[in-house]
């Protein structure tokens, strides 16, 4: 072979073992378009004030109970013809005197203009910026707009489910975080060390998955004080669906670890002279990272209904924090279920389509981490 044809034989392309995860990952289409939808799930908990239209906190005593109001792009012209304009149909509330049931027809003579980028209550865009922009909303902030209906004191729901994403979904992943902390610390020195250590971790781990996870919450839930303040109930709420979160994970770094420390490289690094942490955090450890990803994102999703579980049964969050388990709790009695269903329907529907992007995510994401997967 002459030098020009060696020249001219190109070198084997080589990817690192994040590259080829990532190529792996991109051809589960279903978990990649899942990674797309749960970033934008978090955009909307980031920018929840300039998403949501209305204040969430904000009343009106007539649009009690207003169903979902739909959205027209044309309107008829004095002529006959039609232009294009963005807009919803204004309503007339009625009441019952007989049943003193509430009832909504549209007004035919009066119309709400929608659009883009329009002012509306003030606020700080990531707590610093003040400004009164919003995503999508009326164009006079003297009107109402309900997208997904109203709420028993006339409330709009569309912006409470927004800004409940921002606690629901950080539970989530604060919640994990801290079981990564805990699972990945303990497993590790059960797997490493073994001998009574092990034993004392193993016992404490199934101690605790022994207990009703129910039970435990509304225990250790009931020793909230009432008079805390928010923020710090909203933490220990989050402590409290981590305390169970954690055992799983440490288990599986357990198991992993007592396989890798009899390993040649293992045996290796510590000839060379590495303390047990450095071979723990520089070789143990990275070598199964990404099924660690992997089992985490899978988890985000269990502390979300775990969060909403707590809510909903009335021993976790409480209003006037928004999230969607406090949202779904406003909607547990039949009366709301009968006249309102938006009201189960519009936060149950954001807490399904969440934790299946998350789960498809956490699968597609295992699925590349695995190196004899096809």
């Amino acid at each position: 072979m002459t030098e020009t044809q060696t020249d001219t034989i190109a070198a084997p392309l080589l990817l690192s073992p994040r590259a080829l995860m990532w190529r792996k990952f991109r051809r589960h289409k279903v978990a990649y378009f899942s990674l797309w939808l749960t970033g934008f799930i978090y955009l909307m908990a980031i920018f929840g004030e300039f998403i949501a239209p209305q204040a969430p906190d904000e009343t009106n005593r007539r649009g009690i109970f207003a169903p979902p109001q739909g959205i027209h792009l044309f309107v008829e012209t004095p002529d006959g013809g039609r232009d294009f304009q963005l807009h919803a149909k204004a309503r007339k509330m009625q009441i019952d005197q007989a049943t003193m049931r509430r009832s909504y027809a549209d007004d035919p003579d009066e119309i709400i203009p929608l659009g883009f980028f329009v002012t509306g209550f003030e606020y700080d865009l990531l707590g610093f910026i003040p400004t009164d922009r919003h995503f999508f909303g009326p164009i006079d902030p003297g009107d109402t707009f309900y997208l997904l209906g109203s709420d028993r004191l006339g409330r709009d729901i569309l912006s409470r489910i927004v800004m409940g994403t921002r606690v629901s979904m950080s539970i989530g992943l604060v919640g994990v975080l801290i079981s990564l902390v805990i699972g990945v610390s303990l497993g590790g020195i059960s797997g490493y060390y073994g001998g009574w250590v092990d034993n004392v971790i193993q016992r404490l781990i199934e101690f605790l998955r022994s207990i009703p996870t129910i039970p435990l919450w509304m225990g250790l839930a009931a020793a909230i004080p009432l008079g805390w303040p928010p923020l710090r109930t909203y933490f220990v709420v989050m402590l409290i669906v981590s305390m169970i979160g954690w055992t799983s994970l440490a288990r599986e770094v357990r198991g992993k670890f007592l396989s890798l420390r009899n390993e040649d490289f293992i045996t290796a690094a510590r000839l060379d002279g590495l303390s047990d942490w450095a071979v723990i955090r520089r070789h143990m450890v990275p070598s199964f990272s990404s099924h660690i990803i992997a089992s985490l994102t899978l988890a985000v999703p269990l502390m979300i209904l775990a969060e909403t579980s707590l809510s909903f049964l009335g021993i976790g969050l409480q209003p006037p924090i928004i999230s969607w388990g406090t949202l779904l709790k406003e909607a547990q009695n039949i009366r709301t279920m009968v006249e309102a269903p938006w009201l189960l329907i519009a936060p149950g529907s954001m807490i399904v389509i969440a934790v299946l992007a998350l789960n498809f995510l956490g699968d597609g994401l295992r699925d590349a981490a695995d190196p004899h997967a096809h």
